[in-house]
């Protein structure tokens, strides 16, 4: 090991793709044992910048030295063979296999299968608190354990560098106390993370150093003891912010959504333990001008909720009222002619074409109603006007993007994301469900799509909110209700409430659920 203080040094580090440089003469130094935040909107090349560090893409021009040593990486291979690990926000795990066996998947000459193997994850697994069995599956480990899992996984193959992409995105309060004590136990131990989150309390709480990056250039470096989150957020704008603004509740008593009684049963892939429905006696209403904030750990049913009002599964028992209208055995589209529009958590599942240009994904799932159609479900497609409020779109929502002809799989996730909120508020919808709505998303573009929020909900809009960001949940809120294990558990009001709070309810802490 060469004799340096740092544990990664990258030097002019430039990266050009056809349109857009995503990484502009970039100089950054991580000391070793520290944890290293890196900070940015979407597209300012945080992820461009971390791809070359673990062997994804290669540079045009610059350098990489690894302990004081230049390297170069022409795979994730190389990376790891250096060091270097990275946990991604969306976990490499497979489900039908154990914790064990995801481990070792690939890695088998390291220690083989047996006893040695055994014993080097039982010690990793001590090293960051992963306290279940090597032979349970995956696919019954809660969110905070998969993490953990993934943590292992970097370190059996001999990281002693951790590249963590959004690693609190899905944590309740209190996991994410325990990550974080995990990673200073860790630090202490002299392993390095470079650290990215667009949740700037978190990157100020966990953060021994912080570096910016705007459009591709570093703009500079911030002490997470003497810097605000409003200046973070602030440097990665590159202009002052809105100052927060008081609102009055514009929450009236024409319900617009009422649910009752609605159940999901569990098929046989999908059943929990001892057969337990999906969703079991869910009963909501949601009314004009108001948004209802649903909290949980994910898996506890949000996603089975959304799917069902949305038509997407067909309900086991109980009703769905849009407007005075049952729809409850109505199809998708016909709930999206009648009013619902629909910001999906998954938005490269359900929100989007990747491959089709962005004109292309303003008329999905809008294709029977004006500004696209002309005439109805049969009627004929107006491109010309597709093109038009595309346009519109992108310049209202500030998509950053060459052109409308461009592919959606061209944008940063973030990008993708105004994109889809954009087209679905253009509908003009009587009721809004909105799932996750700024995963993913950099503090700008959050707070643009809070406003946007906050505007259309004032104008009677109602909104259904499902999300993992509990300041979101509290900030937006008019109430919040809290799913467990399928049922209602807990109601929660947004102008009292904590997250600590939240966050117990969510894991059933509070006995709510009891």
């Amino acid at each position: 090991m060469a004799d340096s203080e740092y544990a990664v040094e990258l030097a002019g580090i430039t990266k050009r793709f056809p349109g857009v440089v995503a990484n502009s003469d970039i100089d950054l130094r991580v000391r070793r044992g520290e944890v290293h935040a890196l900070c940015g909107e979407n597209g300012a090349g945080k992820s461009t910048l971390m791809k070359i560090l673990y062997g994804i893409q290669q540079p045009d021009e610059g350098t990489i030295s690894v302990d004081g040593a230049p390297v170069r990486f022409r795979s994730p291979a190389d990376a790891i063979r250096a060091g270097i690990g990275m946990v991604h926000q969306h976990f490499m795990l497979a489900d039908n296999l154990t914790v064990a066996e995801n481990i070792l998947l690939g890695a088998e000459s390291l220690h083989g299968i047996g006893a040695a193997a055994k014993t080097r994850i039982a010690e990793l697994a001590r090293t960051v608190g992963l306290d279940v069995r090597p032979d349970v599956l995956v696919e019954r480990l809660g969110v905070a354990d998969r993490q953990r899992v993934e943590i292992v996984k970097v370190l059996y193959r001999g990281a002693r560098t951790i590249i963590l992409d959004e690693p609190t995105a899905v944590l309740v309060p209190q996991e994410v106390d325990d990550l974080f004590a995990t990673l200073r136990a860790m630090r202490a131990d002299g392993f390095t993370f470079l650290f990215i989150s667009h949740k700037l309390d978190e990157v100020r709480a966990i953060a021994d150093t912080i570096t910016v990056i705007r459009r591709g250039t570093c703009v500079g470096s911030a002490d997470p003891r003497a810097v605000t989150s409003r200046q973070l957020a602030e440097m990665m704008v590159g202009s002052e912010l809105p100052s927060p603004e008081t609102r009055d509740s514009t929450v009236t008593d024409r319900a617009v959504l009422t649910v009752e009684g609605l159940r999901l049963s569990a098929d046989d892939s999908t059943a929990g333990e001892g057969g337990r429905p999906l969703l079991d006696g869910i009963d909501l209403v949601v009314h004009a001008g108001e948004v209802l904030g649903i909290a949980g750990v994910e898996g506890n049913g949000q996603t089975e909720l959304v799917e069902t009002i949305m038509g997407m599964r067909r309900a086991s028992a109980g009703t769905i009222v849009l407007s005075g209208t049952d729809i409850t055995r109505a199809g998708t589209l016909a709930r999206r002619e009648a009013g619902i529009g629909y910001v999906p958590e998954d938005r490269t599942r359900h929100g989007l074409l990747a491959s089709q240009p962005l004109w292309a994904n303003r008329m999905l799932g809008h294709q029977s109603r004006p500004p696209v159609s002309r005439g109805g479900f049969l009627g004929l497609l107006d491109r010309a006007a597709a093109k038009r409020d595309t346009q519109r779109i992108v310049e209202e929502f500030d998509v950053r993007t060459p052109g409308i002809d461009v592919a959606a799989a061209a944008l940063s996730g973030g990008n993708q994301q105004k994109l889809v909120v954009g087209r679905e508020l253009s509908g003009d919808p009587v009721l809004l469900i909105a799932s996750h709505p700024t995963r993913g998303v950099d503090v700008g573009a959050q707070a643009g799509i809070w406003e946007v929020l906050r505007a259309a909900r004032a104008r009677g809009l109602a909104v259904l909110l499902v999300s993992a960001d509990l300041d979101e949940l509290i900030g937006l809120s008019d109430a919040i209700k809290v799913m467990l294990r399928g049922r209602f558990v807990a109601d929660a009001d947004p102008a009292t409430v904590t997250p600590e709070q939240l966050g117990a309810a969510m894991t059933g802490a509070d006995g709510a659920a009891a």
